[in-house]
């Protein structure tokens, strides 16, 4: 099987949001240098390489956030990136808060108070004067969305940030958050195996019960999320898939003999279950055979299906390693054929829940 490679260190470009940023098709999400994925997979000067390779490489967005790592991933990227800043968009969030550092347990925090001192705290572990696009991380069911989002959007008027966005949100909270301030981008979970965000048309989720339940962090649950993709297409706004690799499922790396590294949160994954994971290779069949077909690996096609839900998409897969990182970026160079895109988008429902 063929692998797409990068040409000539370039990478296509889209817009981040009306009037945003170009940055490249395919980002980078930072959160695995420093969190989720067991400890023993941290390397902090590999991971420094890793990021100033996919600059030279042509990807231009990065994604981090307060919470991964308790702030060590942000103090990471930031430094790491610092000799590129001139070349680069990087995105972070605030609105999640570790209340048991011990157990790594997270709970939303939208507080006005929280959000403030978090964007300081950002900006100083990042190394920066100003953050390119700020993430409301989860909306806090306690706390009215129009604080929170009033509160980010104090942010750009003080000069701190140039940009907000939200991140798993529904379209009703979309509406009410645009009617105070543009939402320059969405960030979701959405990959072949995770389309909640294509709203009514996306395949539900098997349950044991035989029930769709889509649960978030910390069991919270916004709901049916809509049509987010159109609705982003629609009022100017970016959208951004984080885990567009189903955390590394869709690669065929994992059956249902995988063990996890301690310290790896898929050992506790409803979906990561050995039953499940034996169940959803059918999924992973398919994806290997238009693969196949296609000349390009499992991640590329996976990668690509995504890209082609809309100009405004904007995947960041992550990765601690370069062999995965220039197979990442070689999926913008693969079309797939409408007969492909549509083999893809009627793949099964998954067996397990995210969360």
């Amino acid at each position: 099987m063929a692998n797409l490679e990068l040409k000539e260190n370039t990478v296509q470009q889209r817009s981040l949001g009306q009037g945003g940023p170009s940055v490249s098709a395919i980002g980078l999400g930072c959160m695995g240098m420093s969190w989720a994925y067991g400890q023993a997979e941290q390397d902090d000067a590999a991971s420094a390489a890793l990021l100033a390779e996919a600059v030279e490489s042509g990807v231009s967005f990065f994604d981090t956030a307060d919470v991964y790592g308790l702030g060590a991933n942000e103090e990471l990227v930031g430094a790491a990136l610092a000799p590129f800043a001139d070349r680069i968009t990087l995105a972070t969030k605030a609105g999640l808060a570790s209340p048991d550092r011990q157990a790594g347990s997270l709970v939303p925090d939208g507080r006005p108070e929280h959000l403030r001192e978090a964007v300081d705290a950002s900006l100083r572990r990042l190394g920066r004067e100003v953050i390119d696009l700020y993430y409301l991380h989860r909306v806090d069911p306690a706390v009215p969305l129009e604080e929170s989002w009033s509160t980010m959007a104090e942010f750009v008027r003080s000069g701190k940030v140039k940009a907000i966005g939200l991140s798993e949100v529904t379209v009703a909270q979309l509406d009410a958050a645009q009617a105070i301030h543009p939402v320059a981008a969405v960030q979701s979970e959405f990959s072949l195996w995770t389309r909640g965000p294509a709203g009514a048309g996306a395949p539900a989720v098997a349950s044991a019960a035989g029930t769709p339940r889509d649960v978030g962090i910390g069991g919270l649950s916004a709901g049916a999320p809509g049509d987010v993709i159109s609705w982003t297409a629609a009022s100017g706004a970016a959208f951004v898939p984080f885990a567009p690799l189903g955390r590394g499922f869709l690669t065929g790396a994992f059956d249902a003999g995988t063990t996890f590294a301690e310290g790896d949160f898929r050992a506790r994954n409803p979906r990561f279950a050995a039953e499940a994971l034996a169940a959803n290779q059918r999924i992973v069949d398919e994806v290997k055979a238009v693969a196949e077909q296609a000349g390009a690996t499992p991640a590329q096609v996976a990668i690509a299906w995504v890209l082609a839900q809309g100009e405004h998409v904007v995947p960041i897969p992550g990765t601690k390693r370069s062999k995965y990182l220039q197979e990442n970026i070689g999926a913008a160079a693969l079309r797939l054929d409408a007969e492909q895109l549509d083999r893809l988008s009627n793949l099964p429902a998954p067996e397990g829940e995210r969360y």
